[in-house]
């Protein structure tokens, strides 16, 4: 299984569970995630949804080692993930307390609330790699202020959950992310199943709307760099752990 799945007192957590690919978006993991966002949908004794993870890293972004199935096939996997944890009638809770890449900041992006720990990091290393945030643009650019992502898409800089907090990316940055959660759980215990389901339809309405609009522009984008010269170099470089051939070295002179 690369989800876990537990269900107890009205919340369904699902916990990444591939640490050895740092919980990359793999073609089984997606699948395994889709269905249990869509279960915990229909279930009308469910009143929210965590995501969580094992080990130190929340999601590695795509699987980029996976062999078999075309760039457009998995980009469009990724669009309706993204999509369906917005669409999803209950509140999903993201609780992090590790590292986070690419595609996850995507699912982060697209989490109702997000609470991370001291252990957690972010970035948007795609320009790296010769790539563009493309898809995730349309969750992760939303949660943030213009400066902040003008300079985090640029330069893939890392940055902590205390910083994540203040440009809008995550709701609360502390030392006990499970206790934070467990504090959002309790006050959204008091509201009804028809009240968090229109209430969430409010805040996602928009970005929902920029699915619609985009979707299918962005994915096309995603698909033609993948399939770039440059993506190819970034991509081997980083599977064999050497700087890409565009970088320039830093000789810390001035």
């Amino acid at each position: 299984m690369a989800v876990q799945v537990h269900t107890a007192d009205a919340v369904t957590t699902l916990t990444l569970d591939t640490p050895h690919n740092r919980n990359a978006l793999s073609t089984v993991l997606v699948d395994e995630l889709t269905a249990g966002l869509v279960d915990a949908g229909r279930d009308n004794d469910i009143r929210a949804v965590v995501l969580a993870h094992t080990g130190n890293t929340f999601c590695a972004g795509a699987d980029i080692s996976e062999a078999g199935g075309s760039v457009e096939s998995r980009t469009a996997q990724m669009l309706g993930l993204l999509r369906l944890i917005l669409e999803t009638p209950k509140p999903v809770i993201g609780k992090i307390d590790g590292h986070v890449r690419a595609g996850g900041m995507g699912l982060v992006g697209a989490c109702d609330i997000v609470v991370a720990g001291p252990g957690s990091t972010f970035a948007l290393t795609e320009a790296r790699l010769g790539l563009a945030p493309s898809v995730i643009s349309l969750t992760v650019l939303p949660r943030l202020d213009s400066r902040a992502a003008s300079r985090y898409f640029l330069t893939g800089e890392k940055f902590g959950a205390h910083e994540a907090e203040v440009i809008g990316l995550i709701s609360a940055a502390g030392p006990d992310p499970e206790s934070l959660m467990k504090e959002l759980i309790a006050s959204i215990s008091q509201a009804s199943p028809q009240g968090l389901s229109e209430s969430k339809w409010l805040t996602t309405a928009s970005i929902l709307a920029e699915f619609d609009r985009r979707g299918e522009e962005l994915a096309a984008h995603s698909a033609r760099l993948f399939a770039s010269a440059e993506a190819r170099e970034g991509m081997m470089a980083f599977l064999q752990k050497r700087p890409p051939s565009w970088a320039i070295p830093n000789t810390g002179k001035k």
